[in-house]
């Protein structure tokens, strides 16, 4: 996840498992896994986590996700 901007107060990213939040600000970025390593059709219960609520300001943000496998867009394939 990209942060664009720095928030005055709150918004940050919370994961809960691994007793970590990470603060916006501008030029930022968390990267993390999704699956397991051995296994990755298993999801890490250790990466679940949550966007906080902004208290004070606005959140400009974006998110990339990098695919391990073949991926097809919906529309190709007639959805």
């Amino acid at each position: 996840f990209l942060y664009l901007n720095d928030v005055e107060e709150g918004g940050g990213t919370r994961f809960s498992e691994l007793n970590l939040t990470v603060t916006p600000k501008r030029g930022r970025a968390v990267i993390w896994p999704s699956v397991m390593d051995e296994y990755p059709a298993r999801l890490d219960d250790f990466t679940w986590h949550e966007a906080l609520p902004v208290i004070k300001g606005e959140k400009f943000g974006a998110n990339a996700w990098i695919h391990l496998r073949k991926y097809k867009p919906l529309i190709d394939v007639d959805c």
